[in-house]
């Protein structure tokens, strides 16, 4: 009986959850590990060759900048899971921006109405992607590119020949430029430690009810830890510059909206389920059509969103929005921090990570101004030794299930 009793004890111990965690790294199972690592790595790296990169402004610029990307990314999360694309997110977003400036300046539309209006937009946008994609059976890459082109034209019709709106003070250029009393960013990270951990307690109750296996509790409890730690350097850091800011808090609470959506929701299982074999979910007697209609209308209505929010930092709109590395950032980060470009696989979470990622490239070498063909291929670089990455793991794990 003692030797029963030892036996896990030795399973347990440190050396075990080492090669525990190194198997998951192989694996691809270790996704957010991975990720923290590499921004420790990226920032380590910055701040060596330039001391201004880890100060509180410039940290809290970082943020505010990601913050449109995350949101489109968000989006972009929910079309990679059903192994999908949208290259149209970056026109759309400065489609929709534009629509909007537009009605709040030149027509004296109130800007609460001009936004929804916009958000209304990406969503019309959504839904004829999904159509054209369910429909006519093309790929989402062809109906996304040519959508691409004619949102761009179109953008171009809204503005006009002036090419520029500039936004005055008023509820959008509030939304990027609002920050909170620090009193009141401790009490928001508390909020956030306790949704996080309320989120994960509800998750591990369904998994026993469902019969299913649940992971260790000291897992949970160090990945909270780390999670709060992250929550309250935070908000530490933002305090010592102008405080937090309340779009990190709108980024944050959507990525919490829609990892609930994705993960404690039957649409949520259906989406992987979609992604993972659409001919098998097909049979399981899901509408697959559907699921994929409404998650392109959700991608484009975040896309709409995000432009909102960039339009709301730059406090303008001009023929450039949506356009640049938009598009290759909101698909980067995601796929970067875990997300597979096969479908199936992925979390919302990995959208807000991936922002931290290429945002903190782009950033740091703004301060060491490099040209831009260096950030072209350096981000290009880190893009596809993150695909290649994903490819690899992959094959792991399917040929492991065959075993």
């Amino acid at each position: 009986m003692s030797d029963d009793r030892e036996t896990p004890l030795r399973t347990n111990g440190p050396i075990q959850m080492v090669r525990d965690v190194g198997r998951k790294l192989s694996q691809g199972e270790a996704g957010p590990l991975l990720v923290l690592l590499m921004v420790a790595a990226i920032w380590t790296f910055f701040q060596f060759q330039n001391d201004r990169f880890l100060s509180p402004g410039n940290l809290t610029n970082l943020m505010l900048q990601q913050a449109a990307v995350a949101t489109i990314s968000i989006g972009v999360v929910l079309i990679l899971l059903l192994g999908e694309i949208d290259l149209s997110v970056g026109a759309v977003s400065g489609l929709c921006a534009s629509v909007m400036a537009v009605l709040i300046v030149n027509r004296g539309v109130q800007p609460v109405l001009a936004v929804v209006i916009a958000l209304g937009l990406g969503a019309i946008i959504g839904l004829f992607n999904g159509f054209m994609i369910t429909r006519f059976r093309i790929p989402s890459f062809v109906v996304t590119l040519a959508g691409s082109l004619a949102w761009v034209g179109l953008q171009l019709y809204v503005l006009g020949q002036t090419g520029t709106i500039n936004l005055g003070d008023n509820f959008v250029t509030a939304l990027t430029n609002t920050f909170f009393p620090p009193l009141i960013g401790w009490a928001v990270a508390v909020l956030a430690i306790a949704l996080t951990l309320g989120f994960a307690l509800l998750g591990r109750a369904h998994r026993r009810a469902a019969g299913l296996q649940v992971g260790a509790l000291r897992g949970l409890i160090f990945r909270i830890a780390v999670i709060g730690a992250a929550f309250v350097a935070l908000v530490f850091v933002m305090n010592q510059d102008r405080g937090l800011p309340l779009v990190v808090v709108i980024v944050f609470a959507l990525a919490l909206a829609f990892a609930y959506l994705t993960e404690r929701t039957r649409f949520g299982r259906h989406m992987f389920a979609v992604g993972g074999n659409a001919e098998a979910a097909r049979r399981a007697g899901i509408k697959i059509d559907h699921v994929r209609i409404m998650v392109f209308m959700l991608g484009s209505t975040l896309a709409a969103a995000g432009g909102v929010l960039a339009a709301s930092r730059l406090l303008a709109v001009n023929q450039s929005s949506g356009a640049s590395d938009l598009l290759l950032m909101a698909i980067a980060g995601p796929v970067i921090a875990g997300t597979s470009l096969f479908g199936g696989r992925g979390t919302v979470w990995s959208a807000l990570l991936g922002a931290v990622v290429i945002g903190s490239i782009a950033n740091g070498m703004n301060l060491l101004a490099l040209a831009s063909s260096v950030k072209f291929i350096v981000t290009g670089a880190v893009l596809i030794t993150a695909v290649t990455i994903e490819s690899v793991t992959r094959g792991r794990r399917n040929s492991g299930a065959i075993e």
